[in-house]
């Protein structure tokens, strides 16, 4: 296997942010997502426009995981203030996203991915993490939960014209936890 970097993103990252994006939505879920929906939800969501006002943005911060010796990315993470539906306060983050290509799960990339983003968010004074995932991903939800975050709620997920179960999970941060 190749060797990987994890670097903060740079404002010219929008394109790698969107490729990976639309890749990991296609790869996970086109077994669960109507087309339509699944492009709609891709186009929007995972458009390089709105990775570009995420990487505008001073309240966002954003790591891309790539390969080594090309730059090709495999993998990205997204911490951003919190817009989950459960109580939050001032020292609460979001993990809005922390996605990999399945080639390169269970090799410790999403693991060390979960480390950056824990020491950043502890470094910048936040003392929970929160993030959503869909009801169903049984391989993301086994992975959190290894990774120390406990259910905290239940949101409806709008993909295209459809409506899904996510459940809202958190993880309490502390020096040694």
């Amino acid at each position: 296997m190749s060797a990987i970097i994890l670097r903060p993103c740079r404002p010219d990252d929008a394109p790698a942010l969107a490729l990976i994006g639309q890749a990991t939505i296609l790869e996970t879920y086109a077994e669960v997502l109507p087309l339509a929906d699944l492009l709609h939800h891709c186009s929007v969501q995972h458009g390089e426009a709105l990775y570009a006002d995420w990487l505008s943005r001073a309240d966002h911060r954003l790591w891309l995981a790539e390969v080594a010796e090309t730059g090709a990315p495999v993998g990205y993470m997204a911490l951003t203030p919190s817009d989950l539906p459960v109580p939050a306060g001032p020292h609460d983050l979001e993990l809005r996203r922390i996605y990999l290509l399945s080639l390169f799960h269970g090799g410790g990339l999403g693991a060390r991915m979960m480390r950056t983003a824990t020491e950043a968010a502890m470094a910048a004074g936040f003392d929970r993490l929160l993030l959503s995932v869909y009801s169903h991903n049984v391989q993301a939800l086994g992975f959190y939960a290894r990774q120390g975050f406990t259910q905290a709620g239940v949101q409806k997920f709008r993909v295209g014209a459809n409506f899904y179960d996510d459940l809202v999970l958190e993880r309490h941060l502390d020096p040694v936890g």
